[in-house]
């Protein structure tokens, strides 16, 4: 078996100096069936260890279904990083950020009164029991067993949330007691007050940073003063939101930075080596005075593409790399274009119109207090005598389409802090609501969503209303099953639609969504994520292994209208327009 510790100046692995070289793959952003692939890549860049955040939503995303199979199987990933010869870093939070939806903590955590990452007992309890399944995992997996964890992380950048010792403590003692015997660490943005607050003594304090390399190694320095440095989040990239640009740093520039670190003698986890996909509902948002939901895809201008190709940054970080360790003569296969056509979509028909079957109440019930996990909930209520008006809610989270008897009146945006509409006369008001993405950062986590508070017409509060969930990945699977039939275009309004094609063999394939508006899209049945015009975002990735040789069906999800009715297959991604 192999020892990994921390030495007075450096990691120690085996008992000799070892300069962590990582990168960031996150399991759960990338088809299981592909996750070799990527792992391989990392080594061929140079990396001698991989990354990876442990997202407790993905795997229990409700209370006592445990998953750790398919998508989340955490032992899987491990081995195979081990059986690339390389070491891992498991970083199981509870909180991961990670711009993923609710920062990894499930609804059902977030739902109740609780004080989140903290040390109050319920929510302490539910944690433990959390960590205590993840480190049934990681133990037997861990070097000193003769497997590959050589790191594990308590908490996630705590010191810009908070300042509870107790809690920090409690997760160590867990940690410890759970068999984890390998240096336990913490890792925060290098400003004093994140250091102080967000660490113990006894745990290895990292950096998270993507420039001016020197000063904030000195920074971290001043705070852990034996040791290895490490930068456990080098960021090579950006995330991009819905309505922003695709943001992407200079080669050159970035290639300079890690040089930096490296020369140092620092540790470093590229943050990301391949960002992968926020497929389904997965995406997160943040909020600082604005509501921004994050896009689809979590290309962040890493190393590897979205799509797993190596891009100039690949083999600009490759060459710096080489300067302090061992890189293989072997490189990765350029990418390829993808297959390229068109199909025809046809219509099959409106997907959003579920009788109002739910129960009555006076105010909207939210997705929370539903225990929805999908992306719709439609609200009904009969308008009183009729009458229209001036409508006015307390807030939308996120996105609204008002009706009124079927027609569609308009939108209320949280991003555009919408809360009033003048609706006409009618029987019926119906609000499709959106739940875009939940908040990954700071203290909005858990925070309800829905319809908040009690609508209100011309002042009066409208009562009687019945909240319906709409769950978007079976209303697709049902329409993908039905076989092909023609069925009159919806011209306005929420519209399935349905395309077959075929392949000569599986294949990644892109998906150009810029002649739709906004909406899902679904490839044999497998969630590729949202769309919108918004952009920046132009291409939906579809893994190979969500394909298959011969007959293959796309189902679209629209909510407002097509511009082309048409499913156009392009040769590679298209995240949209940067700043330059």
């Amino acid at each position: 078996m192999t020892s990994f510790s921390i030495g007075e100046t450096d990691f120690l692995r085996a008992g000799l100096p070892r300069q962590v070289i990582a990168g960031a793959i996150h399991y759960f952003r990338v088809h299981p069936d592909q996750w070799q692939d990527r792992i391989r890549k990392a080594r061929l860049m140079g990396l001698n260890t991989i990354e990876t955040y442990v997202a407790w939503n993905a795997h229990e995303p409700r209370r006592g279904e445990w998953d750790a199979t398919g998508w989340n199987d955490l032992g899987r990933f491990l081995d195979l990083i081990q059986a690339e010869g390389m070491d891992a870093i498991v970083r199981p939070g509870p909180y991961i950020c990670a711009e993923w939806h609710n920062g990894g903590l499930p609804n059902w955590l977030t739902a109740g009164e609780r004080e989140l990452r903290s040390s109050e007992p319920t929510f302490l309890a539910d944690v433990s029991e959390y960590l205590r399944r993840v480190y049934e995992i990681v133990a037997p997996r861990q070097i000193d067993r003769g497997g590959s964890v050589v790191l594990v992380q308590i908490e996630n950048e705590y010191g810009a949330y908070g300042s509870d010792k107790a809690y920090l403590q409690a997760l160590v003692a867990l940690t410890r007691e759970s068999g984890i015997t390998v240096p336990l660490t913490t890792v925060d943005q290098p400003t004093d007050q994140m250091l102080d607050d967000g660490s113990l003594p006894e745990l290895h304090k990292t950096g998270s940073f993507g420039s001016r390399s020197a000063e904030r190694l000195a920074t971290l320095r001043s705070h852990q003063p034996t040791g290895p440095l490490m930068c456990s989040e080098f960021w090579d990239g950006w995330f991009d939101w819905w309505g922003g640009v695709h943001h992407t740093t200079e080669v050159t520039a970035a290639a300079a930075d890690l040089d930096e670190l490296l020369a140092a003698g620092a540790s470093v986890n590229i943050y990301m080596f391949h960002g992968g996909t926020n497929f389904g509902l997965t995406n997160g948002a943040n909020h600082k005075g604005r509501y921004l939901p994050i896009v689809t895809s979590y290309d962040y201008d890493a190393p590897l593409d979205e799509a797993g190709n190596p891009t100039a940054k690949f083999f600009a970080f490759r060459d710096v790399i080489a300067k302090y360790a061992p890189v293989p003569d072997e490189l990765p296969a350029a990418a390829e274009p993808a297959p390229v056509f068109s199909v025809p979509l046809s219509a099959a028909g409106a997907w959003t119109d579920a009788a109002a079957s739910a129960p009555s109440s006076s105010e909207p019930v939210t997705f929370d207090e539903l225990e929805h996990l999908s992306a719709l909930v439609r609200y009904d209520v009969s308008l009183p005598e009729g009458r229209g008006g001036q409508l006015v809610l307390e807030e939308v989270r996120d996105l609204a389409w008002v009706c009124v008897d079927g027609r569609p009146v308009g939108t209320l945006s949280r991003t555009r802090h919408d809360r009033s509409l003048r609706i006409p006369s009618g029987r019926t008001l119906s609000i499709l609501v959106e739940e875009g993405g939940r908040v990954n950062y700071d203290h909005r986590l858990g925070e309800q969503k829905g319809l908040i508070g009690a609508p209100a017409l011309d002042g009066v509060a409208l009562t009687g209303w019945h909240s319906t969930p709409l769950d978007v990945a079976a209303l697709a699977a049902e329409i993908g099953s039905r076989a092909a039939e023609a069925s009159a275009a919806a011209t306005t309004g929420p519209s399935a639609w349905v395309a077959d094609f075929d392949l000569d063999s599986p294949a990644d394939l892109f998906l150009d969504t810029a002649a739709w508006s906004k909406g899902y899209a679904f490839v044999n049945g497998f969630f590729l994520g949202r769309y919108w015009r918004n952009g920046p975002q132009r291409t939906l990735f579809v893994p190979a292994p969500a394909t298959k040789t011969g007959a293959n069906r796309l189902v679209v999800l629209e909510l407002e209208h097509l511009l082309d009715a048409t499913a156009d297959f392009v040769p590679s991604l298209d995240l949209g327009d940067t700043e330059e």
